[in-house]
């Protein structure tokens, strides 16, 4: 799977685990049963769906991944998130919010007055002011996956109980209908102040002053209190705001939701939601033996033959807001060197990766040019002219051997990174080895499951090459986490930008962009930035992952999302025929 990002946030994809059938056990605290309400007469109590990484944080703000938002898209509501067509949508069941002013850019948001927790208690000001503190970066120690855009607002002004709040920016936002707090990412300030032994008034006066000294408890809280390791520890520590809650964990096997009786909103269609962790190997199977309901794999030219052929099964390929690429290690590794990177660049077979893994089934796949805009989308061919990707459209084994001669590194090992089980990016990574062989490179395959974990060889640049997906949206500011230049290159410093590059010119060109309102100006900025990204050969982008599901025909409202809000965006809608 991929991480996530917006272009607003990204997300990096994952994938792990095996088949493993039973759904309901629990490890860790007490849990909830789930649901028995009764769903619409000659339908199921529970539909399931497969993923290929396990559920292993309730934040996904610090754990910054697919299946943390995948699974909780309708357990955290927030003012708006990625509905059909990726496209932004306010999310009025929440709240409201508009724009009050142009100068300064100023954002008014309103709670739903019904608005509470599945425990019962009000969604207010503490949770605006936990969204901003860890978001907006003014306030130090908080991991999260990027600050854009937030860093721009004052802190709200408002008191415990207060059910509306403002974000005044310093300057304009392109994004700002997609910068305040979304789906996933307004989290439950009252159990993160209860476990620093805060109270509501002295944590909102905390943030207000912005101090973080006295803020320890709840960072520290934020950042380690919501991680899912080896089972829930307490249900009471993962409550919801959206038609889903969490119900049950079995570790290794499965996260179960059930509907949320404290929603106020229309009531979820399916009164249980099992999320499985399979590999991607066996989904297939599973779905065809009805173990599962809806798979969403990475998609290869071997597991879309086999859907295809399966009776009763929906197939749906598409375009989606994902792209494959390689990142290299600026902080350690001997890549920091441009012409060992322009070197590696010669010799990545991309049309080959392209041929042999994407296009049968995907038959329009092209190799992938610029990395922030996709070739479905109108903008692609202007941002591509001039950007000097043609630099490096075929493979030149010849002049990679000169560069390598050069910087004296004949013989250079380079490991490449990335998530395991994962047949393609075995394939990619072999197929990379084979050619950059032939230019004196020595390519070690550094596949792991602990991969994208914390403590994994991502965030801690355990590698010299990463190969791995980002998943986003069609909007530009995302990449003030994946290009800008970190605070500090270290797990908790780096946000998007994993293997720390740097360019000033780039800094201010993304920052010219973020403020830019008028659309009509993105492509020839983008272009701008990109020309710089291949002049300093910062990354290697790929292709464009192609869309795919697949689903039991008696599964009823599945839409298709290419956002990284996955499929799941409506799963409060889905219903089984029994």
């Amino acid at each position: 799977m991929s991480h996530r990002r917006r272009l607003g946030r990204l997300v990096a994809a994952v994938a792990g685990g095996s088949l493993l059938l039973s759904a309901c056990a629990q490890s860790g605290g007490e849990t909830s049963e789930p649901s028995s309400s009764a769903s619409p007469a000659g339908t199921a109590q529970t539909i399931t769906y497969a993923g290929e990484q396990e559920f292993n944080s309730y934040n996904s703000i610090s754990v910054n991944n697919l299946v943390n938002s995948a699974a909780m898209q309708r357990v955290q509501a927030g003012f708006w998130y990625y509905g059909e067509n990726g496209e932004v949508t306010p999310d009025k069941d929440f709240g409201t919010y508009q724009k009050t002013a142009d100068s300064p850019l100023t954002i008014e948001y309103e709670f739903n007055a019904k608005a509470v927790w599945s425990d019962g208690t009000p969604i207010d000001c503490d949770d605006a002011m936990l969204y901003w503190a860890a978001k907006s970066g003014k306030i130090k120690g908080f991991q999260v996956d990027g600050t854009t855009g937030v860093e721009l607002t004052k802190v709200p002004d408002c008191n415990a109980g207060d059910k509306k709040f403002v974000l005044e920016y310093s300057e304009p936002f392109a994004d700002w209908q997609s910068n305040g707090p979304g789906a996933t990412s307004v989290l439950p300030a009252h159990v993160a102040t209860k476990a620093a032994g805060m109270s509501e008034a002295d944590f909102i006066a905390a943030v207000k002053a912005q101090d973080a000294d006295k803020l320890a408890g709840v960072i520290k809280f934020y950042n380690e209190g919501w991680t899912i390791d080896g089972g829930l520890k307490d249900i009471s520590l993962y409550p919801a705001s959206g038609p889903y809650k969490i119900a049950s964990m079995a570790p290794g096997q499965s996260l179960t939701l059930a509907a949320n009786d404290k929603w106020w909103g229309t009531p979820a269609a399916t009164p249980n939601i099992v999320l499985r962790v399979i590999s991607q190997e066996e989904q297939a199977q599973a779905l065809q033996n009805r173990e599962v309901n809806l798979i969403e794999p990475q998609p290869n030219p071997d597991l879309l033959a086999q859907l295809e052929g399966m009776q009763g099964v929906t197939v749906k390929t598409g375009d989606a807001y994902t792209y494959e690429h390689l990142d290299f290690n600026f902080d350690s590794s001997e890549f920091k060197d441009k012409r060992l990177r322009q070197a590696f660049a010669k010799c990545v077979p991309r049309q080959l990766i392209v041929d042999n893994l994407i296009k049968p089934l995907a038959p329009q796949a092209q190799v992938l040019q610029v990395r922030n805009v996709l070739p479905f989308q109108p903008d692609y061919n202007t941002v591509v002219q001039g950007s000097g990707a043609e630099a490096y459209a075929d493979v030149d084994i010849e002049g990679a051997k000169k560069l390598l001669e050069e910087a004296g590194k004949v013989g250079m090992e380079v490991k490449v990174g990335h998530n395991e089980p994962n047949p393609r990016r075995t394939q990619e990574t072999q197929l990379i080895a084979d050619s950059c062989g032939k230019a004196g490179f020595k390519v070690v395959d550094g596949g792991a499951e602990t991969f994208f974990e914390a403590g994994g060889a991502l965030g801690t640049n355990g590698y010299d090459v990463a190969l791995f997906a980002w998943t986003g949206s069609s909007e530009v500011s995302g990449w003030s986490s994946t290009y800008s230049t970190p605070k500090e290159c270290s797990e908790n410093g780096k946000e998007n930008n994993n293997g720390c590059y740097s360019n000033k010119e780039v800094d201010d060109l993304i920052k010219q962009l973020n403020a830019e309102v008028d659309t009509t100006k993105h492509p020839g900025l983008i272009a701008q930035i990109e020309k710089i990204l291949w002049d300093d050969v910062a990354t290697i982008p790929l292709f464009a992952h192609p869309n795919l599901l697949a689903w039991d025909e008696k599964l009823q409202n599945i839409v298709p999302n290419p956002a990284q809000s996955s499929v799941t965006w409506n799963m409060d809608k889905w219903t089984l025929a029994s």
